[in-house]
C-alpha cells in the first residue's frame, strides 16, 4: 500500500495576496467552485457595478438566473454579508454565494434564516488552502449552508403563520370595539395574535372567553383554575351543570358541556359555525353573533358563578 501523505493547511494569504487576486483566480477556475453547488455558474464576471459598488464576481445559472459572489479570505463579518445582499438586490439576483475562510455561527444561522424567507438562494461557502506532502496548494471548498427544501418548507409555514397572526391580530381589533356596544368584558383588553381572549366573571380562573378558528367561533365559560386544580374545577362544573335546564333556557338554546378529563379545565360553549378568522367579509356579522352569545353567556351564568364558594 502506498503511503499515506498527512493534509496539511496553508493560510490563505500565502496563496493570494488579498480578496482581488483570489477573485481572479476564481473567475479562471469557477469549476472548481461548481463542484460543490447544486447549481453551475457560467461566464462570470469580475467587479461588476451594482450602483456605487461592484460585486467580486456576477454570473449566470443554467436558466440564465443572476449570481453574485462575494469573497471573504478571512472570518465572516456583517459588513462583507451586507454587500452580499446589496449586489443581490441591486442586481435583481436569485443566486448569491458567500466564500469566507471562517464562517460565524451567527452569519451561518443568517444566511439559513435568508434562506427560510425565499425569493433568493443563499449559500455559504467555507474556503480553505491544503496540500498533501510535497505536492502543489489547492483550493478546498465546502458548503455550509445552502438553499433545501426542508428549509424553503419551513420559511413558507413561518410566513403562513405571521399571516395568521396578523389576520387575528386584525380580527381581535374589530371584535374588540364592536363587542362594547353590548359588554364591558373586552373593553380593557388590548388585540392579540392569539386563537382566543378572555373576560373575567369576577371569579379567579372562571372566565368569558371567545375562541376563533379559520371557519368557525365559539363562545365559552372556560373553567380552569390551575395545573393542580382539576378536581377543584370538576366540582365547579358539576354545580353548574345541576343548573343546566335553568342556564340554557337563560341562554336560549342548548349549550354543549365537556368535563374533559385529563385536560386543565372544563368547558361549557356555544359554536357559531358560519365563519371564522379567514372569512374576512363576514367579520361584521360574526362580531354581531359573537357579541349576542357572550351578553347570553353573561345573562346565564354570571348570577350562578357569584354564588359560588370560592
Amino acid at each position: 500500500m502506498d503511503k499515506i501523505g498527512k493534509l496539511e493547511r496553508v493560510p490563505l494569504r500565502d496563496i493570494w495576496e488579498g480578496e482581488p487576486q483570489f477573485t481572479v483566480w476564481l473567475q479562471e477556475n469557477i469549476d472548481s467552485l461548481n463542484d460543490i453547488l447544486d447549481f453551475n455558474i457560467g461566464s462570470p464576471e469580475r467587479e461588476k457595478q451594482a450602483g456605487s459598488f461592484s460585486a467580486d464576481i456576477f454570473g449566470e445559472d443554467e436558466n440564465r438566473n443572476t449570481v453574485v459572489i462575494e469573497n471573504q479570505l478571512e472570518k465572516s463579518n456583517h459588513d462583507h454579508l451586507g454587500k452580499l445582499i446589496t449586489y443581490l438586490t441591486v442586481l435583481q439576483a436569485k443566486r448569491a454565494v458567500w466564500i469566507v475562510a471562517d464562517p460565524r455561527s451567527e452569519h451561518i444561522s443568517a444566511i439559513s434564516w435568508l434562506n427560510e424567507l425565499g425569493g433568493a438562494a443563499f449559500y455559504l461557502v467555507k474556503l480553505e488552502g491544503i496540500k498533501i506532502g510535497g505536492s502543489q496548494t489547492t483550493a478546498l471548498f465546502t458548503l455550509i449552508t445552502g438553499p433545501s427544501e426542508d428549509s424553503i418548507s419551513f420559511g413558507n409555514k413561518k410566513k403562513e403563520l405571521a399571516g395568521r397572526h396578523l389576520l387575528r391580530y386584525r380580527f381581535w381589533e374589530g371584535f374588540i370595539e364592536a363587542s362594547k356596544k353590548k359588554t364591558k368584558l373586552y373593553s380593557n383588553i388590548s388585540p392579540t395574535k392569539e386563537s382566543w381572549i378572555a373576560g373575567s366573571t369576577g371569579k379567579s380562573g372562571i372566565n368569558i372567553q371567545v375562541s376563533i378558528r379559520q371557519k368557525d367561533t365559539q363562545v365559552e365559560i372556560w373553567i380552569g383554575r390551575g395545573k393542580d386544580k382539576g378536581e377543584e374545577n370538576f366540582k365547579i362544573f358539576e354545580v353548574l351543570q345541576k343548573e343546566k335546564q335553568i342556564i340554557e333556557k337563560a341562554f336560549g338554546e342548548p349549550l354543549e358541556w365537556q368535563r374533559l378529563e385529563g385536560k386543565q379545565g372544563c368547558r361549557i360553549r356555544k359554536i357559531i359555525d358560519f365563519a371564522g378568522y379567514s372569512d374576512e367579509d363576514q367579520w361584521p356579522a360574526l362580531y354581531d353573533a359573537l357579541t349576542d352569545g357572550i351578553s347570553r353567556l353573561e345573562r346565564a351564568f354570571l348570577p350562578m358563578i357569584q354564588k359560588l364558594n370560592l
